[in-house]
């Protein structure tokens, strides 16, 4: 009798073979190495990621937006002025379930008080005029929160100061202006400049408002995408309109002294996902 072999066929062979595949290799980045109360920082992801792979980015629970610069994907965190000091998670969490997490710590920043009197414009130092002010600076505040912004960047060059020449800061961000009993932060710059100097938007942007308001006077706040804004206030002279796309360098209008100002110069406030920080900082981290 004659006997035929046949071969044996190992079903499921090639499945114990095949390697797993491995975890990308990245890392978090923060910039700057120590960061306070009322500052931004700067995330990005080094290593094997794109931002296509990225799920979502959180900073103690909340979803950081996250963007391309430099072909790195990145992300901008604005610390509260008034955040707890102490250490807070960062995680990125990408798409194959990979999760990168890192503590961040938040430094205390000095408290300093300064006083700071009404001009007369705004009724002087009367206890009457200062209730009227926080009143005003409240339903202002209200009018300047929940600004619309689009879901991608609109800038890709570094953000650029909006005087030209003029650096001198006369009021810093961050410490606290005592009126009449009433302690109000001081949630910008203040630069010095004469009435009329011309002011240019600190990067390529949509303009969202441009209006009077008693105390931030005539203001213009410049839509930069994903949550970041820029405010420019107690202006002279407005030179835009809004929904107006304008570009990094453009004079977006006069300054001045107009509002709770007791004299000429131009405030700028940055803000990141509804929260104001330090411009100065800001503008740091693209060093």
């Amino acid at each position: 009798m004659k006997y035929t072999i046949l071969p044996i066929v190992l079903v499921g062979l090639f499945f114990l073979t095949v390697p797993p595949v491995a975890a990308q290799t990245i890392s978090i980045v923060v910039t700057p190495g120590q960061i306070i109360q009322g500052e931004p920082f700067m995330i990005q992801i080094q290593g094997d990621a794109i931002t296509t792979d990225m799920k979502k980015i959180l900073f103690d629970g909340m979803v950081v937006n996250v963007f391309t610069y430099k072909a790195i994907p990145t992300a901008f965190v604005g610390v509260p002025l008034s955040k707890k000091p102490g250490g807070y998670s960062l995680q990125a969490i990408m798409k194959n379930g990979q999760t990168i997490e890192k503590t961040i710590t938040i430094g205390a920043r000095q408290n300093i008080e300064k006083p700071l009197g009404i001009p007369a414009k705004l009724g002087g130092n009367t206890a009457a005029s200062a209730k009227n002010l926080v009143s005003t600076l409240t339903k202002d505040n209200k009018s300047l929160a929940n600004i619309k912004t689009v879901n991608h960047t609109l800038w890709s060059n570094i953000f650029t100061l909006p005087l030209l020449g003029t650096t001198t800061i006369t009021d810093p961000y961050g410490y606290t202006r005592q009126t009449d009993g009433y302690l109000i932060a001081h949630l910008g710059t203040d630069f010095r400049a004469v009435t009329g100097t011309p002011v240019m938007a600190m990067n390529r942007g949509i303009v969202r408002k441009t209006q009077f308001y008693t105390t931030y006077g005539n203001t213009i706040v410049i839509d930069h995408g994903l949550g970041l804004f820029t405010f420019y206030m107690h202006l002279s002279k407005i030179k835009v309109v809004v929904g107006e796309l304008v570009e990094q360098g453009q004079v977006i209008g006069l300054s001045g002294s107009t509002g709770y100002a007791d004299g000429p110069h131009l405030h700028v406030s940055v803000r990141i996902q509804g929260v104001s920080i330090d411009p100065m900082k800001f503008m740091g981290l693209f060093k």
